[in-house]
Order: structure tokens, then C-alpha cells, then sequence
């Protein structure tokens, strides 16, 4: 059953989807997803070509658009556009510390989580499209992760696809995990270094409050432990177009004067909670590793190995050293299974997914090689998140494929340039640029 309903100059429809847990056995277990079709209020009636948005993350449900806010209204200009939950995301069978246990212990639960990756949400686009459209070809757009699946939708299901359009979201076809943290770290660094620049009176700041961790380890309201580490984690905040800016309001008001002495602020501590949280996302902690692993190699908690070769992110040593705080960026550790209270159930289901061997290849060089469907990608000249190098050398490697690399974006590029990305690269994609 489907519900139609209204909001400012725009239509939207939920469905929901039954589709095998693994394609592979569609006899076996289902699970449910969930997506919202929206389109232009004036153009309902309309036999409109269709797009579906794949989110970021992984482990993020769709954007919840009021109206036609940011690339929607380009979107809707000429689509009529799917926004999916990913399997495990949203309102699509959620995978969480509630919800996993029951598919029995760590090993069980590891084994259902290993068909939450880009190949998994390919195919099931593959099994709705046909359902939405008559079995008619969409456009694909990828932010992110979602630029991976699409990756993977041009190397094993090609013939659903009118275009593709990527932003931010080009994989490493081969590499390992530590390829892509090795690559990472000084990224990570040159943020950091600008981030102190623009504001250097956080460079004392940061170093106080990390001062004040090693000593007190608060725990805050939810039950989550604030540890050096997890503070330094708000690094991930500087890989967006508002980040540094945002980092340095938390910082200024990280201390209040109390009678006994300075303490962390209730407000930095429900700030800070809420951008450490994984409560809301946990499918993003347990599988980000994963959504690169390929072959019989394991990640083996490849973010937290590959920190190691980076002594200078040692908070301990910085403080001794008298240098700056480094932050960190986009990575999951062990220990964020110990300090949030959303992931600690969690935390044997985890470290059986980082011993795994056993992957699929995700993408498949020969094809994209000879790849006939029209795509762009937006390569974010320092993106903090995906490495602009290994983008490029992807973007080689599918035939066609055309670029739009800029410096004027940040890794959300398509939140903030809204429109004007999108039209970009929808132009790409019929040769109009």
C-alpha cells in the first residue's frame, strides 16, 4: 500500500519493498525497504524519466527534504526522484544494537551484516526498478558512498542505468583499506593545519580541553566516554564546506568557571555528544571498513593500524611536545565500540567483521573499461573524506566517464552548491559542458 501526501510545491509517495536478504537465495529470508518518490506538485501527472538518490555513509537513510530544498528542486525540474533508505538505514529493517541480537551472537550477526555493502543495494535497485518504472533504465545520483554503489551499479548492472551522476563518491577500484587511510592521515593534517590558521587561538584551546580529558574522562548525559581520542575524532566535521566554522564555536565554548574550578560546559558536552554519537547511524561504524574490503585480505581495524605511521596524531605526545592537537577525520577504531554506548553491544559483532575474509570484488575493471552509460563525477580538488587521487585515477579507468574537478566545494558539495552542482553534471552527462 502506498500513501500519497503534500508538501510545498511538491508530491511524495512512500513505498515499501520486500527483497531478498541475499539476492543470491531469493527464496530465503526478506527484508524490508523503504523510499519516497517525490515530484514537482505541476508535474504529478507527468510521464517523467526517474532518479534515484543513493545517500552517503554508509549506513545513512535518505534525505528528509522539506519541499524542494538544495539539488531536489534542479531534480524535480525534469525527474521524478526516488529517495531509497539503504537496506539497514531508515525505515528499511534497521540493523542496530536493538535489532541485531536478534539475528543470534557476534559470528551470526556478522554474517547478516555482510550483506549490507554497495553490492547488496545495487541489486536492490535492481529489484525495485522495474516495479517504479515498467522496467524503463533511471539516473543514479551518488554522494559518497553512494558514488560507490554507483561504481559498482556500472560494473554489474549497467543496462539499469540511463546515466550516472557521482559527486564526491569516485572508490579506489583495487585498493585495500590502508591504501585509502594511508592517503587519508595527511589530508586529515592539512585540515587540521588550516582549520589552526584560520583560527589560531584554537590551538591553546584544543590542547586545554585535552589536557582536562586525560585528566577527568567525563561522561556525558547519554553514557558516552569522552575520551582524548573521541574528542580528536571531531576532526570528521572539517572535511565539510562549514566545518572549521563550526569546530571553532564548539571550542570556545568548551569551558565554564564552577566552584570547583573549570569544567566542560554542559553545552560543548551536548554538542559534542551529538556529533559523536553513533546512535543514529551505527551501520556506519560497523560496516565503513567493510564498504572498501575486497578478496581474502581483512581490514583488521586498517584506520587504526595505518594511525600508528602517523606519530604526530598522538595526543599524548603533542601535549608533551608542546604541538598541536591533531584531529582526526573519517575513521572507526576499536575503541568507539567502547566509548559510545550505541555501539558497545556491538563491539564482538565488529571485531568479527574486521577478521573477515571471505569479500566479493566490488568492481569489475573490464567492464567499466567499456562502460557506455553517460557519467559524471564531481572530484573535490581536497576532499577530506575521498582522496582526490585515487578519484582521478578511477575516473580514468571508466570509459567516458567525465570529470568536474573544483576547489570551490568541500565534500558536500551537492548540500551546498545545491542546484548548480547537479545541473553541472547532468550537462556533463549529455556532452552540454
Amino acid at each position: 500500500m502506498t500513501v500519497s501526501y503534500h508538501q510545498p510545491g511538491v508530491v511524495l509517495t512512500d513505498h515499501r519493498f520486500t527483497v531478498p536478504l541475499d539476492h543470491d537465495d531469493p527464496a530465503g529470508e526478506s527484508i524490508e525497504l523503504f523510499a519516497r518518490e517525490v515530484v514537482a506538485s505541476d508535474k504529478a501527472q507527468q510521464d517523467l524519466p526517474w532518479l534515484v538518490y543513493l545517500q552517503g555513509g554508509p549506513g545513512f537513510g535518505a534525505n528528509r527534504f522539506v519541499g524542494k530544498q538544495a539539488w531536489l528542486g534542479r531534480a524535480l525540474t525534469e525527474f521524478r526522484v526516488l529517495l531509497l533508505d539503504q537496506r539497514g538505514t531508515g525505515h528499511s529493517t534497521p540493523a542496530n544494537r536493538q535489532t541485531l541480537p536478534l539475528r543470534g551472537g557476534p559470528r551470526e550477526q556478522a554474517d547478516y551484516l555482510a550483506h549490507f555493502r554497495a553490492d547488496s543495494i545495487v541489486r536492490d535497485c535492481e529489484a525495485i526498478r522495474p516495479r517504479l518504472t515498467g522496467g524503463d533504465p533511471w539516473t543514479v545520483l551518488g554522494q559518497s558512498f553512494g558514488g560507490f554503489c554507483a561504481v559498482h551499479y556500472l560494473s554489474t548492472a549497467p543496462q539499469g542505468l540511463r546515466a550516472a551522476v557521482i559527486t564526491g563518491g569516485l572508490p579506489a577500484l583495487d585498493g585495500h583499506a590502508d591504501d585509502v587511510y594511508r592517503a587519508a592521515y595527511p589530508r586529515i593534517e592539512r585540515k587540521v593545519a588550516a582549520h589552526y590558521a584560520r583560527y589560531p587561538q584554537d590551538v591553546e584551546r584544543a590542547r586545554q580541553i585535552a589536557e582536562y580529558l586525560l585528566q577527568h574522562e567525563p561522561v556525558l548525559n547519554s553514557g558516552y566516554r569522552l575520551t582524548v581520542e573521541a574528542f580528536q575524532s571531531l576532526g570528521i566535521v572539517l572535511g565539510g564546506s562549514e566545518g572549521s566554522h563550526r569546530l571553532h564555536y564548539l571550542l570556545e565554548e568548551a569551558f565554564v568557571r564552577t566552584p570547583q574550578g573549570p569544567a566542560l560546559s554542559d553545552a560543548f558536552q551536548e554538542d559534542v555528544q551529538g556529533l559523536l554519537s553513533y546512535a543514529g547511524h551505527p551501520l556506519y561504524a560497523l560496516v565503513h571498513e567493510a564498504c572498501y574490503a575486497q578478496g581474502d585480505r581483512p581490514t583488521a581495524w586498517s584506520a587504526e593500524r595505518v594511525r600508528a605511521e602517523f606519530p604526530q596524531f598522538d595526543a599524548a605526545k603533542a601535549l608533551t611536545d608542546d604541538g598541536p592537537l591533531l584531529f582526526t577525520g573519517e575513521s572507526v577504531h576499536p575503541w568507539t565500540f567502547e566509548t559510545d554506548p550505541a555501539l558497545r553491544p556491538l563491539r564482538e559483532t565488529a571485531e568479527e567483521l574486521a577478521a573477515r575474509s571471505d569479500w566479493r570484488p566490488l568492481y569489475d575493471p573490464a567492464r567499466l573499461a567499456a562502460n557506455e552509460v553517460p557519467v559524471a563525477a564531481a572530484v573535490y580538488h581536497d576532499d577530506m573524506y575521498v582522496d582526490a587521487e585515487h578519484s582521478l585515477r578511477t575516473a580514468r579507468a571508466i570509459r567516458g566517464l567525465r570529470t568536474w574537478v573544483t576547489d570551490e566545494f568541500e565534500h558536500d558539495g551537492v548540500r551546498a552548491g545545491g542546484p548548480r552542482v547537479l545541473d553541472r553534471l547532468l550537462a556533463l552527462t549529455r556532452d552540454e559542458v
